[in-house]
């Protein structure tokens, strides 16, 4: 049960690549800006979203106004891969004998790379074993890794289905644990999360939904590595890794960006699942769904009255995860161009829920919503932002309803708060940041076009890489922008 709630460009840096490091079969550029030497960070931001309930919000200071934000200055880093995701970042960690702040991506072909934060150099690079099958072809991810909270290790995904816990030190593998048993169909395209100890994964499907394949939650423990249980969307009432063709139905992905999110006062998982059949028992097809927080029992559910008409249409509930509004109150976007409110303690139990919305409203521009909105607390007031292929929203939250309070025609990808400023990518080519109380443009830093790229601003710095997964790429970029 829910109860918590460019302007300039660094020629130099960008353009110029000086050395080159080797790291095993692999020979990365390094880029280095020049300026005054970096200050030490003081904050972390480990996973997507920033917190475990994925607010996308983040309260630190960030020595990024509203009065320097246009003057930040830009590196791109050549990256082995294309990152279609966002970074994490740490500070002060031991890399490689020494204290570095540091970035850590992974690549669509499951290269997880860690960068420094303040010249941009390759740290070290983790490349699977099962990378050269996997290279250039569709089976890809688009997953962000999480940190741990003891900060030594990070969890990353790859395309062959398995999480590999990675040593922040050198990035070596501690463990790693496999989570389907048919990585060509299954796909692990939302970011993973982290909480109580447990590393939460989820699949989704290739794009055609070829079957067979279900949607799955993997709970696995942070020490042991462990697959400590699964829950299937389908066939729900099997559990642990199931044969995909032994399930009468196939599909219900869990593919939103967000993935799985966490009510961190209880632990509680919420999924959000696509096109399937739906029987409010055992298949879970374009529903919401809460979970406990080992994923061993279902306690709430929701679907559209009209989830029929979403799986035949293709207009995937699942296209966008959960938002944790606020005690009790759900938002929950999709392909079908709204965003509905749910009242969450009318939709818990195991009876099946169906309809009942407190509220439904557009997406920023009535079309699909793919990526994962953000949820700002400010002034006693709870603010909600989104955008999709054509538009940026802020709206309000009042009882149960949300008002616009500003609205504008740039598209994006996930939204970002920090310290203040709202920075929206927009993956036409333009990192936009406002304010978010009034949606007035402060800031449009120089990038590069993209896909589901988003944004982390912690420590003085935005990192921000570019690159579509679906263009195969095994090259990539990074933008990193900082106070001058």
């Amino acid at each position: 049960m829910i109860r918590s709630a460019c302007a300039l460009l660094c020629l130099a840096a960008a353009a110029v690549l000086p050395s080159c490091t080797s790291r095993g079969d692999a020979t990365v550029p390094d880029s280095t800006p020049t300026g005054t030497p970096p200050v030490a960070g003081t904050h972390d931001w480990t996973r997507f979203g920033w917190n475990a309930a994925r607010s996308n919000a983040s309260p630190d200071s960030t020595g990024i106004t509203a009065a320097n934000v246009a003057q930040l200055t830009r590196q791109q880093v050549a990256l082995d891969g294309t990152v279609d995701a966002s970074p994490i970042y740490l500070h002060g960690v031991q890399i490689k004998g020494a204290a570095h702040d540091a970035f850590f991506v992974t690549t669509t072909y499951g290269k997880t790379i860690a960068i420094d934060a303040n010249d941009g150099t390759t740290l070290w690079e983790f490349t699977p074993s099962t990378y050269s099958s996997v290279a250039g072809t569709y089976r890809i991810t688009t997953a962000t890794p999480v940190a741990d909270p003891d900060r030594s290790a990070i969890y990353a995904a790859a395309p062959d289905g398995v999480i590999r816990k990675l040593a922040i030190a050198d990035g070596h593998v501690l463990w790693s644990t496999t989570i389907t048993s048919l990585p060509a169909r299954e796909k692990i395209a939302s970011s993973l999360n982290f909480d109580r100890g447990h590393v939460i994964a989820t699949t989704g499907g290739y794009i055609g939904d070829q079957p067979p394949y279900q949607g799955h939650v993997a709970v696995i423990d942070g020490a042991s590595g462990n697959l400590l249980h699964v829950w299937n969307s389908l066939c729900s009432d099997r559990t642990g890794i199931i044969d995909p063709a032994s399930c009468s139905s196939s599909d219900a992905a869990i593919w939103g960006r967000a993935g799985a999110v966490v009510d961190t006062a209880t632990g509680d998982l919420f999924v959000t699942t696509g096109n399937a059949p739906w029987n409010g028992t055992t298949d879970w097809g374009d529903a919401v769904i809460e979970l406990s927080s080992d994923a061993t029992r279902i306690l709430g559910n929701y679907t559209p009255s009209n989830t029929d008409v979403l799986s035949s249409t293709d207009a995937d509930l699942g296209s966008t995860s959960p938002v944790l509004l606020a005690p009790g109150l759900i938002a929950q976007g999709g392909k079908d161009g709204k965003i509905r409110v749910l009242q969450w303690p009318a939709m818990q139990g195991t009876t099946a829920h169906k309809g009942n919305e407190a509220q439904v409203i557009s997406t920023p521009s009535g079309s699909d919503l793919f990526t994962a909105p953000a949820v700002w607390q400010h002034g006693g007031t709870i603010w909600m932002f989104a955008a999709d292929g054509g538009g940026t929203t802020a709206w309000t939250l009042s009882g149960t309803q949300l008002t616009q309070a500003w609205h504008n025609g740039n598209g994006g990808t996930s939204p970002v708060l920090a310290d203040g400023l709202l920075y929206v990518y927009d993956p036409d080519g333009h990192l936009r940041v406002y304010d978010p109380t009034n949606g007035n443009q402060l800031a449009s830093l120089d990038c590069g076009g993209g896909h589901w790229n988003s944004p982390i601003v912690v420590d003085g710095k935005v990192a921000l890489p570019e690159g579509n997964a679906n263009s195969h790429a095994t090259k990539g970029v990074l933008n990193i922008y900082r106070v001058p």
